[in-house]
């Protein structure tokens, strides 16, 4: 009896495929196989009930036909993607796609032999609630970004998105970045001096403590007042506090804390952890990595245990239950955990092992004993009748390690402190201050976005990396260090969106909208329903915001002393792809253009052509690609003119072979398109011919098909696909 099982990545084939014996096929969908298709207009049917029109993912036909033969073949089909709704969602996708009856859908949390033999036990149908709630999230984010964005394109700036989830992270750094605008520093002293117990040293401490002034003075009047007194009156000890304190360990990683761990003691990205945790989890050595849960599952707990035991001893164990702060966490579900607790180090590179230690480290401490410290307090002051401040230190000695043992990087650096008793005398060696500044807020990092962002109830586990990557690829933030920095251009969107659509990118709106995402996956609200009350609205929304909103022609007033290079006219702020600069108010009919610190730019120069298509002035351009020529009125008129130079770098010498020997035979010409550079005819729309490469102006001596220009590794090829000289380094 044959059994096909279908899973999402080729890596979790070869894992699987080792613990199933017998008739079993095992096959990757690698990912989705479906999706919507780009043009809105074709992708949701409103009317009809919000109705997706799905097609077949580009490259995804040939895994769609696989499926289909061997599902013929089989006697049973198995779904087995992942946990969660986006898993149920490729399920169903590929049930529908490939036509399938009646398969059977199995789920596991970690590629293991048990689980995956305990798993085949327990077939059930698809989940149709998980998929409508996929569905519905799909369908949200397209009609919201496309609505938004064609707003944006309209109103700011022709390219620019918006997005459901993507606009109030945004909105929460641009909140922070306007705080840190706003700041108004203060000047503060920070005064600290150095000390010697004349009692001398004892018991191998040394004798001499540095102490600080517990209150920072705001004005140098006060610094140097405390300063005389500190200096021309002796000192003693006034105070020592010695307080025991423990430390508890913490719950084990879910997807959040996860990305702000590893973000902050590794340095990844969320999206390079989320990549990472991937393999390992496809490879069989951690759990699902997409999750809110913190609970461990009863089979682990006693390897945890019996681990904690043998490395540290039966003091360091102590059992715990931890409880999700999320209020929607679905503790069916584990947190992020090993699957073998014996292996300390796993994973096939460097990063994967750190990643994996952290998860071990972290689901290992999770059950063991309290850390024990003894934090101290010395307090000194002068012994003469004038009063200042009191001075202290603090430290703190570790008693019994606990869970510290082995999440080590969470201790943090011991400040031991000499043995000195109340009253004992002090010497002052030296004191002195230090000027400093109150410092604004700090901005986001991404594991303190990702943290904001689940605070907030923004998103979910399997969202926050394609978040901040989303930000950051369309140039609306930029990572400087370890922060997220806006960028001029996400400060315009975010600025625009917040005066427009305040409710729609709100926090209390945004998590709203998930809590209802969430009980369509309960099966306590219906798809339809919901959508229809979220998109009359917000649709009306948009209809009056395109007539009432102001078009963002630019951004204010420069200052008034910023005048036109060229004419000593006025300027104004506006917004280009790299950032703001200063334009002439008088633009189109004047280029001069600043930078924002008042240097001169080059801007486009004038040709003193005009353009054939509207009548404005034609001029010269600096591109990605090099000078180019085109309309003055851009982006009201697109029209384009290659400068002869570049025409002549383009030409191949090679006569067009679909064409030729035609009278209107043109020549294989240079171009660029959205996928990098090709070649095709210079008759094109009317001749359509192409190719990848440059062609070389020989023929194939197989097919007598244009022959093209090779790699390193690649000689000249075929252009024709079809032929075997295509790739004649396969040939033997």
């Amino acid at each position: 009896m044959t059994k096909l099982i279908i899973v999402e990545s080729p890596t979790k084939t070869k894992t699987i495929s080792k613990y199933l014996k017998g008739d079993y096929i095992v096959r990757a969908s690698v990912g989705h196989i479906r999706d919507l298709p780009k043009s809105n207009k074709k992708a949701i049917d409103i009317p009809a009930g919000f109705v997706p029109h799905y097609e077949i993912s580009k490259g995804k036909e040939k895994v769609v036909a696989e499926i289909k033969e061997l599902a013929k073949k089989a006697d049973e089909v198995i779904l087995a993607t992942d946990p969660d709704r986006e898993g149920e969602a490729i399920s169903w996708h590929i049930k529908e796609a490939c036509g399938l009856k009646n398969p059977k859908r199995i789920v596991f949390h970690e590629i293991t032999e048990n689980a995956v033999k305990e798993a085949m036990k327990h077939p059930r149908d698809i989940d149709t609630d998980l998929v409508k709630a996929q569905e519905a999230r799909r369908v949200l984010d397209r009609l919201v970004g496309y609505d938004l964005s064609g707003l944006i394109w309209k109103k700011v700036r022709y390219g620019l998105s918006a997005g459901r989830v993507q606009s109030p992270a945004l909105r929460i750094i641009m909140e922070r970045e306007r705080e840190i605008r706003a700041f108004v520093p203060e000047n503060y002293w920070v005064i600290s001096g150095e000390f010697s117990a004349q009692g001398g040293p004892s018991s191998g401490w040394e004798n001499t403590i540095t102490l600080t002034c517990d209150i920072e003075p705001r004005e140098e009047k006060e610094t140097d007042r405390i300063l005389g007194v500190a200096k021309k009156n002796p000192w003693k000890v006034i105070d020592i506090k010695q307080t025991e304190t423990k430390r508890s360990p913490r719950a084990p990683f879910t997807t959040s804390t996860l990305q702000q761990t590893a973000s902050s003691r590794l340095g990844y990205s969320p999206s390079r952890t989320m990549m990472i945790a991937q393999k390992l989890y496809e490879h069989g050595l951690i759990t699902y990595m997409r999750t809110d849960s913190v609970n461990v599952s009863k089979e682990a707990l006693p390897q945890i245990y019996n681990e904690i035991e043998k490395q540290y001893g039966k003091e360091y164990l102590s059992p715990r239950v931890y409880k999700s702060k999320s209020k929607n966490a679905q503790e069916a579900h584990e947190a992020v955990r090993p699957t073998d607790f014996s292996q300390k180090s796993a994973g096939l590179n460097d990063e994967q092992k750190k990643l994996y230690r952290l998860i071990w480290e972290r689901t290992i401490s999770s059950q063991m004993s309290d850390a024990k410290l003894l934090k101290t307090k010395i307090s000194a002051n002068v012994t003469g009748r004038e009063t200042i401040p009191d001075f202290s230190v603090n430290g703190s000695i570790t008693i019994f390690p606990g869970w510290l043992a082995v999440d080590t990087m969470a201790q943090g650096e011991e400040t031991q402190l000499p043995k000195i008793a109340v009253d004992e005398k002090l010497k002052l060696l030296n004191i002195d201050s230090e000027a400093k500044q109150t410092e604004p807020p700090g901005r986001y990092t991404e594991a303190g976005l990702v943290k904001e962002l689940e605070k907030r109830g923004i998103g979910r586990p399997s969202t926050y990396a394609s978040i901040i990557k989303t930000i950051n690829d369309r140039g609306y933030v930029t990572k400087e260090g370890k922060t997220l920095h806006p960028t001029d251009t996400g400060d315009v969107v975010s600025t625009f969106l917040e005066d427009n659509f305040t409710q729609y990118i709100s926090d209390s709106f945004t998590a709203e909208m998930e809590d209802k995402l969430d009980e369509i996956a309960e099966g306590k609200r219906e798809y339809e329903k919901m959508l229809s009350s979220f998109y009359g609205p917000f649709s009306k929304e948009v209809k009056a915001k395109g007539k009432s909103a102001e078009k963002i022609t630019n951004l204010g007033d420069a200052d008034k002393n910023m005048k036109c290079p060229l004419c000593q006219g006025s300027m104004v702020i506006k917004l280009a792809k790299t950032g703001k600069f200063l334009s002439c108010a008088k633009f189109p009919d004047c280029l001069g253009a600043r930078k924002m610190d008042g240097s001169e730019m080059e801007g486009p120069k004038e040709t003193g052509e005009t353009c054939p298509e509207c009548g404005g002035k034609l001029v010269e351009r600096e591109g990605r690609f090099g000078k180019f020529i085109s309309c003055a009125n851009y982006p009201k008129c697109k029209f384009i003119k290659t400068s002869p130079e570049e025409e002549a770098k383009k030409k191949t010498g090679v006569k067009c072979p679909a064409c030729n020997p035609l009278a209107s035979g043109g020549e294989i010409v240079e171009r660029r398109g959205r996928f990098g550079l090709f070649y095709s005819c210079s008759n094109y729309p009317e001749c359509k011919f192409a190719i990848k490469a440059k062609p070389t102006g020989n023929i194939c001596n197989l097919c007598g098909s244009l022959m093209m220009e090779g790699t390193k590794t690649i000689p000249d090829r075929c252009s024709d696909k079809t032929c075997p000289n295509h790739r004649p380094d396969k040939l033997k």
